[in-house]
């Protein structure tokens, strides 16, 4: 059986390590929405530290994750885009992925969930990782071994203890966990994959 995750906004470095370490895996598209999660929300590591970047949603009664519209009437893609450049245009490899990040925060997705999907596939594509992935066709309930839909909570440490890698503002605050997959990229580069599976080891 396929193990089951979440749609996260640039989801944290051990979401993606079980990813890794599923290979075959299923996305679930038909649950309804979890305030307060990796869904609408990531962490990065800014000047002044963890850096919460948080997408608005509209409420207009909708429950059903594929239903919920990001809100733009605060400009949140533009907000997000200048602190993640702030935060990262010193790292190794932020140019180097910059110039396709960028369109993520310029076109205004209808559906959450579509935005999400997009950037699993990103991180998917640029680290190589041959993910095959399906999307859920309804909601079940699955065996517990299989199901990594709640596994990893915003308000919760990293299910790993992630080997430490060097981050822009290590000297300042010394090693960070419990980032987004965002911030091992800039940082590592294509090698950010061989963490990845060294993790699952």
């Amino acid at each position: 059986m396929k193990n089951t995750f979440a749609a996260f906004y640039f989801g944290p470095i051990d979401y993606y390590a079980e990813m890794v370490k599923s290979q075959n895996l299923n996305i679930e598209v038909c649950e309804n929405f979890q305030k307060q999660t990796y869904r609408n929300r990531c962490n990065i590591l800014a000047a002044n530290g963890k850096l919460m970047l948080n997408i608005p949603t509209l409420h207009n009664g909708n429950k059903a994750f594929a239903d919920l519209q990001p809100s733009y009437e605060h400009d949140w893609q533009k907000e997000h885009f200048r602190s993640i450049k702030s935060a990262y245009h010193g790292s190794p490899y932020f140019e180097y992925y910059e110039h396709e990040l960028a369109p993520f925060y310029e076109k205004k997705e209808k559906y959450l969930l579509d935005f999400n999907l997009k950037t699993i596939n990103f991180i998917n594509q640029k680290l190589r990782l041959d993910l095959a992935i399906s999307t859920t066709e309804t909601y079940e309930i699955i065996d517990p071994e299989n199901d990594f839909r709640n596994q990893f909570s915003a308000k919760k440490p990293a299910q790993y203890t992630l080997p430490e890698y060097i981050q822009v503002f290590d000297n300042k605050f010394g090693f960070t966990s419990d980032l987004s997959i965002i911030d091992l990229l800039f940082s590592e580069g294509p090698s950010a994959a061989i963490y990845l599976k060294n993790l699952i080891k």
